[in-house]
C-alpha cells in the first residue's frame, strides 16, 4: 500500500512538473518563432503563468515529500536488516552453544560460515592450517554434519524454514 502511494506521488510529481515545463517552453518557443494561434488576453495569460508557477512549486513540495519518504524507507530497511543480522548472529551463537563448541571452535565455525578458507582462518587466528582443519572436523562432528557445505546448510535451512522460528535444536 505504501509503495503504491509513493508511486502515485512520484507520478503526480512528474505530471505536474512536466505539464508546467511544457507550458513555459512552448510559450517561449511560440513567441520566438512568432507563431501564435490566436492572441489571448493578458489576464488569461497571467492566470496561466500563475497556475504553471504554482504547479512548479507544488512539484518542489511533492519532490521533497518523495525524498523524505525515500529516506524514511531507507532508514526502516537498514534497521530491519540490523535486526535480522542480530537475530541471525544470536541464533548461530545458540546453535554453537548447543553443540558444545569451545571458544576457539566457535570462532572457527563463524569464520567458516562466513566463507573464509582454511588458510585465511589460520592466518587470522595465527595458527596452523592443521589446527584449523582439526577444529573444523570437531565442529562438523559436534554439529552432526560432514563438511562446510552441510554446516552452512543447517543455517540456511533455519532461515528458509518458515514454519518455525530460530531454535537451538540440533539439525536432523
Amino acid at each position: 500500500m505504501r509503495v503504491r502511494r509513493s508511486r502515485l506521488w512520484l507520478i503526480l510529481l512528474i505530471v505536474v512538473q512536466g505539464g508546467c515545463a511544457i507550458f513555459f517552453v512552448s510559450d517561449i518557443l511560440l513567441t520566438v518563432i512568432g507563431v501564435r494561434m490566436s492572441p489571448i488576453s493578458w489576464q488569461s495569460r497571467e492566470f496561466l503563468e500563475i497556475g504553471a508557477a504554482v504547479g512548479l512549486f507544488l512539484g518542489v513540495v511533492l519532490g521533497w515529500v518523495a525524498f523524505r519518504r525515500t529516506l524514511a524507507d531507507k532508514h526502516e530497511a537498514e534497521q530491519s536488516l540490523r535486526n535480522v543480522r542480530m537475530a541471525f548472529v544470536d541464533h548461530m551463537d545458540k546453535r554453537f552453544a548447543d553443540w558444545g563448541l569451545t571458544p576457539a571452535e566457535h570462532e572457527v565455525a563463524l569464520f567458516s560460515v562466513k566463507g573464509l578458507s582454511i588458510q585465511d582462518i589460520a592466518d587470522l587466528r595465527n595458527t596452523s592450517e592443521g589446527t584449523v582443519k582439526a577444529q573444523c572436523n570437531a565442529i562438523y562432528r559436534k554439529a552432526g554434519v560432514t563438511g562446510r557445505a552441510q554446516l552452512m546448510s543447517v543455517f540456511l535451512d533455519d532461515l528458509l524454514d518458515s514454519d518455525k522460528e530460530f531454535t537451538g535444536t540440533p539439525p536432523r
